[in-house]
This record gives structure tokens, C-alpha cells and sequence, in this order.
């Protein structure tokens, strides 16, 4: 499934190879910011997602862990999965 849409028991699943580069930040932070506590994502990129795990680390910390499924060289799985119920502005407040 390469869509965000969650299907009733399915993890949202993105992957990002097929997606153009402006498209993938903003489909990610939208589906992140729309799963409930509990809830994950998942992501599959061709290349390291350093950016935006320090992304997810600095604008809301504590909101979202960040777990490797696979590590290269040529394809990274992510799991990010939703903490709590903060708020979703840029401040990173709860």
C-alpha cells in the first residue's frame, strides 16, 4: 500500500521513492499529525531519513518515537508511531 489512506487495522504505509522530493515532508507530517495515540506510520525511502527524524526530534519532542525495521544500504523502513495527544504546533508543546 503506498497510499496514506488507513484502511480499518492497517498501518499507513508511504513510501516516499515515488513520491517527488517537494511531496514527501508535508504527505508524512500530515499523516503523522492525523494518527491517534498508539497509532504508526510507515515509511520506505532508498536513502537514510536523517532529516526528518532530526526534524520529528526538534520540532516535537517526545511526540513520536522513531524505530528502524531496515537500514540500507539500499532501502530504509521506518516505523513512527505517536506518543500522546500533545498539540501539533511547532513549538513542540504538550
Amino acid at each position: 500500500m503506498t497510499d496514506t489512506q488507513n484502511v480499518q487495522g492497517e498501518t499507513p504505509h508511504i513510501d516516499v521513492r515515488v513520491l517527488s522530493p517537494v511531496e514527501r515532508h508535508p504527505r508524512i507530517f500530515g499523516t503523522l499529525h492525523a494518527l491517534a495515540p498508539g497509532d504508526s506510520l510507515l515509511i520506505t525511502s532508498d536513502h537514510e531519513p536523517r532529516p526528518l527524524h532530526y526534524q520529528l526530534e526538534t520540532g516535537f519532542p517526545g511526540k513520536f518515537s522513531w524505530d528502524y525495521l531496515e537500514q540500507g544500504p539500499d532501502i530504509w523502513r521506518v516505523q513512527i508511531t505517536r506518543q500522546d495527544a500533545g498539540c501539533d504546533c511547532c513549538c513542540g508543546s504538550h
